[in-house]
């Protein structure tokens, strides 16, 4: 069931409705059903794959409890590590066998290949599980929490359950921490006006991000990646650009609708996106892209990795080692490892750099608090992962290197075939208009963010008359100027393969 499809604009309304009439001793009951309900509508058999992570960590959660009363400290500590360990390397296992398999098979079956040797892998033919790679990590930070002793191991199976399953957040985030979603499951939430009002607006934020601005970007996107070959430097710069405004508009959107649809039943969600095109270095913006993902990736990885307690080269090793995993937790091919190291090497390179670019600043006398100054260093940001994205959207490795060459090779035609270009990649100049206006609302909404400026709380302090028009503008500008795909089907997320 995708977020902007009818069906959950019949369904989250229904659920709300109920969540508030029935007694709160039974809500996180009627959430558990109703999350199970909203993930099965996609495949009902892998709802076991989510309910077999659900018990295993449950489990693990209790027996490290349980670990807690040994009096020998060796022999506790032990015995908490082999649980969490079993707890980690079971849970990885589905997951490498539904997401990863296919591609281990045939990487080592082209090495085999390449050394004269024939081995037969066995291949099957599987569906990617929605939301796997999401509330797998999600179910796992539980067990380490429960470890560090950072939340009690939680003794009701079913409100466990809802903390893995909540269907706002459940198939491409944020992904929550136990110590942030499991405490609230207890919560008794009133019905709040302001909440709720709040938690709506976000939403149809979110919407117009999803089904105004990702679709028109999309159809520029599709038309010039699906037929690089024959396309000039311009386009694909163009479209690489669009893409980059895509995947923020795509995911973004989910996550302001999941945070705002979880904010009106009560529930309060991590930011996962924190303005990322105004970071002012390679660093910056992933402290600003996917929070969810990147403090997972911090607390889980690159501090027991070692972190930067232990030099800079090592530093720089974990740097490396986090980014290139998460490249792979995108996905099962080359291209996304390839994104995910380039960006680990773009923070490495930075600060290798640095004392240099201190010295050339000092002896250019640059003032770093200058506007100018932070307009170079967000758009020079902005083009180093501009550049990482080719790899993201790219159907290969191979395929991101022949764009980068066209892109290189095709300089000549840039800028006099301006007009040309825009029309031969699927836009009318209506649609353009359209996009170029969108864009223009998101920016000055990205930008009043930036700057602390709460867009929805200084909404709210306007006049009734205002506040409604603006509703109104926005509810129907959306369903007007929208895209909903084929006879009015609703595209999926592009974070939904992960």
């Amino acid at each position: 069931m995708l977020f902007n499809s009818v069906e959950f604009l019949l369904f989250f309304p229904a659920v709300c409705l109920g969540y508030f009439i029935i007694p709160h001793r039974v809500r996180y009951l009627f959430l558990l059903v109703c999350s199970y309900f909203f993930y099965m509508c996609w495949n009902p058999e892998y709802a076991l794959l989510m309910l077999t992570s659900t018990i295993i960590t449950y489990a693990s959660g209790l027996l490290i409890s349980s670990a807690e009363k040994i009096e020998d400290e060796k022999k506790r500590t032990r015995r908490k590590k082999l649980y969490v360990a079993l707890s980690f390397t079971s849970n990885l296992l589905i997951l490498f066998f539904f997401k990863y398999y296919g591609f281990a098979a045939q990487t080592a079956t082209r090495i085999f290949g390449r050394l004269g040797l024939h081995v037969a892998i066995p291949a099957f033919d599987v569906i990617l599980p929605v939301g796997i790679s999401f509330y797998t990590f999600q179910a796992l930070s539980y067990t380490m929490d429960v470890y560090r002793k950072e939340i009690y191991a939680e003794k009701n199976f079913f409100k466990y359950a809802l903390f893995v399953s909540f269907f706002p957040q459940l198939v491409a985030g944020p992904i929550e921490r136990s110590k942030n979603l499991l405490i609230q499951i207890n919560e008794k939430h009133k019905f709040e006006f302001e909440r709720v009002r709040s938690g709506l607006l976000l939403m149809l934020y979110g919407y117009f991000q999803k089904v105004v601005l990702s679709e028109y970007l999309g159809i520029v996107v599709d038309s010039v990646y699906n037929t690089y070959a024959q396309r000039t430097g311009f386009q694909l710069i163009v479209a690489t650009i669009c893409f980059a405004l895509q995947i923020y508009c795509d995911f973004g959107s989910y996550s302001n609708i999941a945070i705002g649809a979880a904010r009106v039943m009560g529930f309060r969600l991590m930011e996962n996106f924190n303005t990322p095109y105004f970071a002012v270095s390679v660093a910056d913006f992933w402290r600003r892209w996917h929070i969810s993902l990147s403090t997972w990736f911090r607390d889980y990885l690159y501090i027991p990795l070692g972190g930067n307690r232990k030099g800079k080269v090592r530093k720089w090793f974990n740097l490396m080692v986090v980014f290139g995993v998460s490249g792979l937790w995108h996905g099962a091919s080359w291209h996304f490892v390839a994104w995910g190291v380039l960006n680990g090497a773009y923070q490495v390179i930075g600060e290798w750099l640095k004392p240099i670019r201190e010295k050339v600043m000092t002896v250019l006398h640059v003032d770093k608090t200058a506007f100018s100054h932070r307009v170079a260093q967000i758009l020079i940001t902005f083009g180093l992962v501009d550049v990482s994205w080719i790899f993201f959207r790219a159907g290969s490795l191979r395929q991101g290197l022949e764009i980068l060459n066209i892109m290189a090779g095709n300089g000549v035609n840039y800028w006099f075939t301006w007009g040309g270009n825009l029309t031969a990649m699927g836009l009318t100049p209506e649609m353009l208009n359209l996009l170029l206006v969108s864009l223009l609302i998101m920016f000055i909404a990205d930008l009043c963010k930036y700057n602390g400026i709460h867009l929805i709380s200084w909404l709210a302090k306007q006049g009734v008359w205002f506040r409604w028009l603006v509703y109104y503008a926005a509810i129907f500008g959306i369903l007007i100027f929208g895209v909903y795909g084929p006879g009015y089907d609703a595209s999926a997320f592009i974070y939904f393969q992960f």
